[in-house]
């Protein structure tokens, strides 16, 4: 697949079956987020492989953070929403958490380290498609929660980015649906 096709068809595949996926082949979808652009060479990213029962950290993490600050962690409610918090982390065979360490250096803007922890990400998502695998990459709250960075031995100012949730599609790729590029594009030649 040439990289402009992956790039035009590539979509998150958010459900995936359970068959496991060669230590090999997700060897190479790291290796294709080493290359991503990073200013000054600083390699920022962190990437934890979660399989089997490893996917039980992500779990644990996630059911912490859902019950951080209720008056009742052990009531019946909230036992639930911890199960439920917990599976999140079995719904696919591989997770890849991708977390930005960046470099304390005075010539370092800190906002570039994210920018080039995203492009490995992108990298690997490319990957994953021209494999022919599916992936979808998970964020939001849970990730920049202090209790994720405890979880996963990670810095203050540290972040965790995402999960890839990795496997082999159990679904039918979506639809693009994107605005043209000129509809976002002025161009400036004078």
């Amino acid at each position: 697949m040439n990289i402009h096709e992956a790039i035009r068809t590539r979509r998150s595949i958010g459900k995936v079956t359970q068959e496991p996926i060669d230590k090999a082949v997700i060897e190479r979808i790291l290796e294709a987020g080493i290359y991503a652009p990073n200013h000054r060479l600083t390699e920022p990213w962190r990437f934890f492989v979660l399989r089997g029962d490893g996917r039980k950290q992500l779990g644990d993490a996630l059911a912490r953070i859902a019950l951080a600050g209720e008056a009742d962690p052990s009531s019946p409610e909230n036992e639930i929403k911890a199960e439920s918090a917990k599976k999140k982390a079995f719904r696919a065979p591989v997770i890849i958490a991708v977390a930005v360490s960046p470099a304390e250096r005075h010539d370092i803007i800190e906002l570039e380290e994210y920018g080039a922890v995203n492009a490995a990400i992108q990298n690997m998502l490319l990957t994953i498609h021209a494999l022919g695998l599916g992936a979808v990459w998970r964020s939001g709250e849970p990730c920049y929660h202090p209790l994720m960075n405890e979880s996963f031995g990670l810095r203050p100012q540290d972040k965790m980015l995402g999960f890839i949730y990795l496997g082999v599609p159990d679904m039918a790729p979506p639809q693009a649906k994107r605005a043209a590029a000129e509809l976002k594009t002025t161009w400036i030649d004078d």
